[in-house]
């Protein structure tokens, strides 16, 4: 069998000083990360600046919404308007208890912010002035401002920093922005976004729709494409993983298979009947494997893991993460022999499919719409199988890993290059 190539970090190069081969305005040595408080989004931010070598030189920024209660409801709205409705709401009901209050009744509590007690001053807001005139008031110091955002609630603030600061900042939207995509410098979003603009895509949507499904336009020159989402796990990554894992990991008998628990999306329902069909299948190859280890993600119903651990956590092969710290995942990654995943993470796919080692996929049948253009060019490279239960998972098989980050990180260097700046070697 060749041997894997995984994809490796960046390296430094020796040669001149930039400051004086580019000139003391056109290195950027620093980044902001705009992330909306999900680590699949802010994952992929960190693990493009972590491509780019400023891995030590990023600030991250949180666009939040109010959560709990009635907001639950309302993240549907522009997240500067869902704030002013929850603030009024607030007002409304804090005028409501104080008219309880004078007439002596007991106030009902109704919990509207991020972790009930605990305000949105309590978290790190992204500000457009404040990251502007930082970007403005520091160029002729430090350089030009990279900006790298994913999340729907990020695209207003990112667009807003190029319009007001376009002289002093390089602004990097991560998935597609389903607005004008000449308000950012570059676009990264993965092929399947653009699902709607494809034949199969097009049959799905009615006529009088289609003028309405984003993105309405094939992708342009500064939109760059890339299979599945980007992420922080390359050579380096993994090296330093399995360094930090041995004592846990090593002594387990082989094959070591990992599998990764999702939760239901909007793309790719299920519920009870895909954990009994996933118990099942691991079940059925249980005999070729030396161990299991399962964990579940924040996503993944109560329903779903009781299954699970019913029928597994019993089993002296099987071994099931209890949530706590550490969380073993990178542990998991770089000590798997193979890994099966639920269809419905797109981001732990990536993951598993950069390591080069065999991947199966339980679920996919269930995806709709642009997950299904995205498991279908999967299994067209043969970075991944379906889980059918009937494998023998002491059978190896590799591929060519995904590269996508360093792919993306490589087209930055050449857009940035393009305008005359250049990051810090």
């Amino acid at each position: 069998m060749r041997p894997i190539r995984l994809p490796e970090p960046p390296t430094q190069t020796m040669g001149v000083p930039e400051i004086f081969a580019a000139g003391a305005y056109s290195v950027i040595r620093r980044a902001v990360v705009i992330g909306n408080g999900y680590p699949g989004s802010e994952n992929q931010c960190v693990g493009l600046v972590r491509a780019l070598g400023l891995s030590d030189k990023h600030v991250l920024y949180r666009v939040t919404r109010p959560r709990g209660g009635i907001n639950e409801w309302l993240h549907w709205l522009p997240v500067s308007v869902h704030k002013k409705l929850e603030y009024v709401i607030r007002q409304i009901f804090g005028y409501s208890r104080l008219l309880s209050a004078a007439r002596g009744e007991k106030p009902v509590c109704h919990p509207l912010e991020n972790g009930g007690n605990v305000g949105l001053s309590s978290v790190l807001e992204a500000d457009v002035r404040q990251i502007v005139t930082m970007a403005r008031e520091t160029y002729e110091k430090d350089g030009p401002l990279l900006v790298v955002a994913s999340g729907r609630d990020t695209i207003s603030i990112a667009s807003s920093i190029k319009r007001l600061a376009s002289d002093n900042v390089f602004v990097v939207q991560i998935q597609h922005p389903r607005v004008h995509l000449n308000r950012f410098d570059l676009v990264i979003t993965p092929r399947h976004d653009y699902y709607p603009l494809t034949p199969e895509g097009q049959e799905k949507i009615p006529q009088f729709l289609r003028r309405w499904i984003t993105p309405c336009e094939p992708p342009d020159g500064h939109v760059v494409l890339t299979t599945g989402a980007l992420h922080q796990i390359d050579s380096a990554a993994l090296r330093s993983a399995a360094s930090a894992w041995h004592e846990e990991f090593a002594p387990l008998p082989k094959p070591l298979v990992v599998v990764n628990v999702g939760g239901p999306t909007g793309c790719c329902r299920y519920g009870s009947d895909l954990a009994k069909q996933l118990t099942a299948h691991l079940l059925n190859v249980l005999v070729s494997c030396g161990s299991i280890r399962i964990s579940f993600s924040m996503r993944t119903p109560e329903k779903v893991s009781k299954i699970i651990i019913k029928e597994l956590g019993n089993n002296p092969k099987v071994h099931i993460w209890d949530g706590e710290e550490p969380n073993p995942h990178l542990g998991h990654l770089a000590w798997a022999d193979a890994f099966v995943v639920t269809a419905d993470s797109i981001s732990l796919i990536s993951e598993a499919c950069s390591t080069g080692k065999p991947v199966y996929v339980v679920g996919a049948e269930r995806c709709t719409w642009k997950f299904t253009d995205f498991h279908k060019s999967l299994r067209e490279r043969g970075v991944v199988r379906p889980f059918t239960g009937s494998e023998d998972m002491s059978d190896s098989w590799s591929y060519p890993p995904l590269n996508d980050t360093a792919e993306a990180a490589s087209r930055v260097h050449e857009a940035l290059a393009e305008r005359g700046w250049k990051l810090r070697p």
